[in-house]
């Protein structure tokens, strides 16, 4: 039978974590039923082996009819939680869908809120909006930074928030997890299929145990999805701010000849000369790599570099 809800949870490190967060999920009372997709995205510690006893535990409850079916997919190394989401997202087969982090900071209980909320309104999309994110100053300023980033260079309303806390139809579900590309930005994927998206306030909790794992690499690469996959303004802004150097050159070259009609200006402009070439040679190759990584995803994407690999799925039933 096809669920009410899915829970999606990436896993990375979660091995003191997400027991307890499955639990809390498998006590919730769901009219239509709900299940729990749970994807290893290649840990290297015991978060397999907890996930692997959660759903034998799960499975030799089933004969009482009681338990809530898990289905674990295993990645063969680690893929970023994007790419994790898209593979929980295939493997889930409930009518809507929410994705939730593996450390406890987003309630179960809020995630139904959000699928009540997908169900009343008929929205494709419904997000969480934190009344106060209990992440680090460095981890809220990069949400932040990205949020406002997006604004402009994804077709979403301005000022709108995105999370990775968000409860999909499975329609929206199945397009996005189309995509097969090595570098996923889900919500970017979202925008291309729907504008009938919603967000309500929801609770953030801090996390149980252990640290984030989400490191500055890591939202560097997320900001790279976001910006280079799914629009080409940062070429644009490379256009423009050639032509404003090209347009300072020029003034410069007038004011040199300016100097040397009036015999003005200092005797030595060395100083001035290399400043100069410093300021441009380094746009120059900042510009050329902005080029390089449209090329380098392009040339990737071509030679159809794997967005996941899963090794293995294990399921109760």
């Amino acid at each position: 039978m096809t669920p009410a809800l899915s829970f999606v949870i990436p896993l990375y490190r979660s091995a003191e974590t997400i027991g307890g967060v499955v639990h809390e999920i498998e006590a919730m009372k769901i009219a239509g039923g709900h299940e729990i997709v749970l994807v290893n995205d290649g840990s290297g510690d015991a978060t397999g082996e907890v996930a692997r006893a959660l759903v034998r535990e799960a499975k030799s409850r089933q004969g009482g009819g009681a338990a809530v079916p898990i289905t674990l997919v295993e990645h063969a190394r680690n893929f970023g939680e994007h790419n994790a989401v898209l593979t929980g997202w295939r493997h889930a087969r409930g009518a809507h869908i929410v994705n939730l982090d593996d450390d406890g900071q987003n309630p179960p209980a809020e995630a139904v809120r959000l699928w009540r909320r997908a169900k009343e309104t008929g929205l494709d999309v419904v997000f969480g909006h934190y009344a106060e994110k209990q992440h680090s100053a460095w981890r809220n300023f990069g949400s932040w930074f990205t949020n406002r980033m997006t604004d402009w260079a994804l077709d979403k309303p301005p000022g709108f928030y995105l999370s990775s806390f968000r409860c999909v139809t499975v329609f929206v579900a199945r397009e996005v997890a189309g995509h097969t590309g090595p570098y996923p930005y889900i919500d970017g994927l979202i925008l291309q299929v729907t504008q009938r998206i919603g967000s309500i306030e929801v609770g953030h909790e801090p996390r149980k145990a252990g640290t984030s794992t989400y490191t500055l690499r890591r939202l560097m690469r997320l900001w790279l999805s976001a910006w280079v996959n799914f629009s080409v303004l940062p070429l644009r802004v490379a256009t423009v701010l050639g032509l404003g150097m090209a347009l300072a050159g020029l003034g410069g070259l007038g004011w040199v000849v300016y100097w040397w009609l009036t015999n003005q200006g200092p005797s030595k402009g060395f100083g001035l000369v290399l400043s100069a070439l410093l300021v441009f040679s380094g746009t120059q190759l900042v510009l050329l790599g902005l080029i390089g990584e449209y090329i380098g995803r392009m040339f990737l994407a071509v030679n159809q570099r794997p967005q996941a690999v899963v090794r293995e799925v294990m399921r109760t039933e």
